[in-house]
């Protein structure tokens, strides 16, 4: 089992929840980004620095995340790509990837791409918030569980 991070668009606070997890259930944790990366404290934690693109950190992540591996991702179209593969995908305000809202997901994200294309939604998504975090750490905390659980 591994922990993958988009880490490109994840919050500081995110990674190092996750590598606070880490640590405590001895899980490995990969960073994968297309641009250069704080070097984390942590002989369980590696980084992979992929080419510049838009897709390029995100299509090394599904090349290699098995389905015993968690991805932690805000990107839909990474997460429909690792729950279509049988793996776990979670959002980093807590919210879990499932095969059964992610396709609806998607198909937002296309809706709301769409709508700012034609000027009529402005902004993205709401600013990171405490409970973000905490809902985060809580559902992280959860998954963790009941993954390391699932392998014994």
């Amino acid at each position: 089992m591994k922990l993958w991070i988009d880490a490109d668009a994840c919050p500081r606070i995110i990674k190092e929840i996750v590598f606070r997890a880490s640590e405590r259930l001895q899980v490995p944790v990969c960073l994968v980004a297309n641009k250069s990366m704080a070097k984390a404290h942590s002989r369980l934690v590696t980084s992979v620095l992929v080419e510049e693109g838009p897709d390029a950190a995100d299509d090394h992540i599904a090349e290699n995340a098995a389905p015993e591996d968690l991805v932690i991702t805000a990107d839909i179209p990474l997460a429909a790509r690792i729950v279509a593969k049988g793996g776990v995908a979670l959002d980093p305000r807590g919210e879990l990837y499932t095969e059964d809202n992610v396709g609806d997901r998607l198909s937002m994200r296309d809706l709301m791409q769409e709508l700012r294309g034609a000027g009529l939604v402005q902004g993205g998504p709401a600013q990171f918030s405490l409970t973000d975090r905490q809902r985060f750490a809580s559902s992280l905390d959860r998954m963790l569980t009941r993954m390391l659980r699932e392998r014994l």
